[in-house]
């Protein structure tokens, strides 16, 4: 391993504080121990992320226990969730800094776990929205943040590939709980699916957080939160591009399910949708990941979102048919998924791994942005405009928040090279 691995950019010292660590202060990368970091993280985010993805069946039993309540503020249950995990990552990456990062997310393991069993007491939207989502949301962001910054640590050679596998956890916990939650909704109400998804995620905190221990240790800082990353123009277009794919990102896995049972008829098959949504994302996180090592990780995430924009305004815009609906399913879950898995990569081959966590907790704030500022309003359109059942303005919408995405990636990827031949 050599020096200048583990040294940040000379173009943006300015912007993140420049550290020099030899090869006898960290272990080595590329390991035994880095797959087993990686492994720990899989194993997380499949209870943690796969509990934000399966949802939409969540979603389901609400509009029917609350008939009376509009779908967009049920939506904001999902929201905050995963809205609450990126907005308050930026002081789960000051946590990880500060302290052990297998402290941290033991620590978010118990509480989003407790949130979701406290939230199976309540009786009203608003309590659903303060403990399934905010709650959830917080405590969700110690996991999220330090499970998805330390493979881009521990691994160098196959960094993409790894995050790659390690967020494939999320989308394969939203496979098989889209599945078991609408079992235990049926059989046991989703009262009791709330206190078993809470009890699950607390087990996995306990059993798998011993095994994210973080590979550089830093030196605190005076500021407890640095955002002079702010002042950095490929940090601002790399903030604003995902911002927007955020913001749709979500539109598909909480409207889809919904869609193919009100529009479509086809009763029975909203879990089936969702599970191929987190189907196509768990194969499209690993092979783009594998693809990015060889590609370059911004060239991969670009064409990903481009794919992402047709797969919402060219196959689901347009038709009404359940073909071209699981179509459109499998090719946004096998491509927007990079969003979460090649981000870190980005930004770890962008500005360094020294201060990984709190900068990518930083940027995680633009999924909080976007997330909030999609869905929402895309249930309005739904409730205003599509009177609940037509979705073609609320497609849209969604479908133009990754067409701008796109946009802003490629003029990143412009920024740092104007070859279209050159790895990225």
């Amino acid at each position: 391993m050599s020096e200048r691995s583990l040294t940040i950019n000379e173009s943006d010292k300015y912007v993140f504080e420049k550290a020099v660590i030899t090869e006898d202060d960290v272990p080595a990368q590329d390991s035994l121990h880095a797959w087993i970091v990686v492994f720990g993280s899989f194993l997380l985010l499949m209870v943690t992320v796969g509990t934000t993805n399966s949802f939409g069946v969540y979603l389901q039993e609400y509009q029917t226990e609350f008939p009376s309540t509009p779908k967009s503020t049920l939506t904001w249950i999902g929201s905050l969730q995963f809205g609450g995990m990126c907005f308050f990552g930026v002081l789960a990456g000051v946590l990880v800094e500060r302290f052990d990062s297998r402290l941290v997310v033991l620590g978010g393991s118990i509480g989003a776990g407790a949130a979701l069993l406290i939230s199976s007491a309540c009786t009203s939207p608003v309590a659903l929205i303060i403990t399934q989502g905010v709650l959830f949301g917080a405590f969700g962001s110690c996991i999220l943040i330090p499970s998805i910054s330390m493979p881009s640590q521990w691994m160098e050679k196959y960094r993409a590939l790894a995050t790659g596998i390690a967020v494939a956890g999320g989308s394969i916990g939203g496979l098989w709980m889209s599945f078991a939650t609408r079992a235990m909704n049926m059989q046991l109400g989703y009262h009791w699916s709330l206190r078993i998804n809470g009890f699950m995620v607390i087990v996995a905190g306990c059993a798998f957080s011993p095994l994210m221990r973080k590979r550089v240790v830093v030196p605190k800082r005076d500021k407890i939160i640095d955002l002079s990353a702010l002042t950095n123009a490929k940090f601002v277009l790399l903030f604003v591009s995902s911002l927007f794919a955020a913001g749709g990102y979500y539109a598909p896995y909480y409207y889809m399910p919904p869609y193919v049972e009100t529009v479509l008829k086809r009763d029975g098959w909203s879990a089936s949708i969702s599970s191929i949504l987190n189907a196509g994302s768990i194969v499209g996180r690993v092979v783009i990941g594998l693809l990015a090592d060889y590609l370059g990780p911004l060239n991969s995430l670009l064409l990903s979102s481009v794919l992402s924009t047709i797969a919402v305004l060219v196959l689901w815009l347009p038709f009404k048919s359940l073909g071209t609906l699981v179509a459109s399913a499998v090719i946004f879950g096998f491509c927007s998924g990079s969003l979460v898995s090649l981000i870190p990569v980005i930004t770890a081959n962008l500005f360094g791994i020294k201060r990984l966590s709190s900068t990518i907790g930083l940027l995680f704030i633009s999924y909080t942005i976007g997330s909030f500022v999609c869905s929402p309003v895309a249930g309005s359109l739904l409730d205003k405009y599509g009177h609940g059942t037509d979705y073609t303005w609320t497609i849209v919408y969604a479908g133009l928040f990754f067409a701008v995405a796109s946009c802003t990636l490629l003029v990143l990827r412009i920024t740092i090279e104007r070859s279209p031949f050159r790895k990225v």
